[in-house]
C-alpha cells in the first residue's frame, strides 16, 4: 500500500532530508586523492548525531555502516574503508537519516581528482537522468513515466539502466511502496498522487548493466568492471509539481 503524506508529514520529511542534503555537502567538500572513505562516514556520522538524528542505513538488514560509498565499478552499497582515494577515482555516496519518525535518502557520484571525459560525461548523463525522472513526478502522471524518462534519457547517450536495484517510497519507513525502476515503457502502473513521496535513484553502468554482490553480502558491482554512478533525491508530489526535499536551495 502507498501512504500518502500530509503536508505536515511532508515538512517533517523536509527537516530530515534537509540533514541528508548537508552532510552530502560536507561530503563534497571532503573527497580528494588521499582521503578514506572511512574518513567520510566519520563527517557523516558526526555530523548527523550532532543534529540529533539517526543515520538510516547502519543496523538496517545488518549494515554495517551510515554511509554507503561505493567507488568506481561499485554499483551501491560499499562499505567504507581505509583504503585512500586515487586521483581519477569516481565515488558514489548514498546517505540517510531518520529525524523525528521520518526518513531522508539521496546520493551523489563524485569525480576524485582529475577522470577521463568518458567518466564525465557518465556522470553528468545519471545525474541528469534523475532530474528527467522527476520532472515526471507529477499528480496524473503513470509511476512508470518516471521510469521511462530516466531510460530513454540514459540509453541514447550510451549508458545503461542497472535493472536488480529500483528507488522506492519513503516516509516513516526507508523502503515503503511503491518500487520504482529505472526503465520501463511508459504509462504504466500507479496513477501518481499528491502526498506521494519516493526517493528516486537512477544507477547507470559505463557498459553493461548486469550486476552481482560481492561476497561480502552488500557490495554491487558491474559485471564487466564498467564505471557506476548513481544519483539520488527523495522528492514529494504536489499539486505544484515535484518538491525536493533534499535539495538545500
Amino acid at each position: 500500500m502507498i501512504v500518502l503524506k500530509s503536508l505536515r508529514e511532508i515538512e517533517r520529511m523536509r527537516v530530515a532530508c534537509r540533514l541528508v542534503a548537508e552532510v552530502l555537502e560536507m561530503l563534497k567538500e571532503a573527497v580528494r586523492p588521499g582521503v578514506s572513505t572511512c574518513d567520510l562516514e566519520d563527517i557523516a556520522l558526526k555530523h548527523t548525531l550532532k543534529n540529533k538524528a539517526k543515520p538510516a542505513f547502519k543496523g538496517y538488514c545488518n549494515y554495517p555502516s551510515a554511509l554507503c560509498c561505493s567507488p568506481n565499478q561499485q554499483v551501491v552499497h560499499g562499505v567504507p574503508n581505509r583504503e585512500p582515494l586515487r586521483d581519477g577515482d569516481i565515488l558514489s555516496l548514498d546517505f540517510g537519516v531518520l529525524y523525528d519518525d521520518f526518513y531522508g535518502d539521496a546520493a551523489v557520484t563524485l569525480p576524485v581528482g582529475i577522470v577521463s571525459e568518458k567518466v564525465k560525461s557518465l556522470i553528468a548523463t545519471t545525474e541528469q537522468s534523475l532530474y528527467r525522472g522527476i520532472e515526471k513526478a507529477i499528480p496524473g502522471n503513470r509511476l512508470t513515466d518516471i521510469s521511462h524518462a530516466i531510460q530513454d534519457y540514459v540509453e541514447k547517450r550510451g549508458f545503461s539502466v542497472v535493472r536488480d536495484f529500483v528507488g522506492h517510497g519513503i516516509g516513516r519507513g526507508l523502503h515503503e511502496e511503491p518500487q520504482i525502476p529505472n526503465y520501463g515503457a511508459p504509462a504504466k502502473g500507479v496513477k501518481l498522487k499528491a502526498g506521494m513521496v519516493f526517493a528516486i535513484e537512477p544507477m547507470i553502468n559505463e557498459k553493461s548493466h548486469e550486476v552481482k554482490i560481492l561476497d561480502d553480502g552488500w557490495t554491487v558491482v558491474t559485471l564487466d568492471g564498467g564505471m557506476s554512478a548513481h544519483f539520488e533525491h527523495t522528492v514529494a508530489i504536489t499539486d505544484n509539481g515535484p518538491d525536493i526535499l533534499t535539495r538545500l536551495v
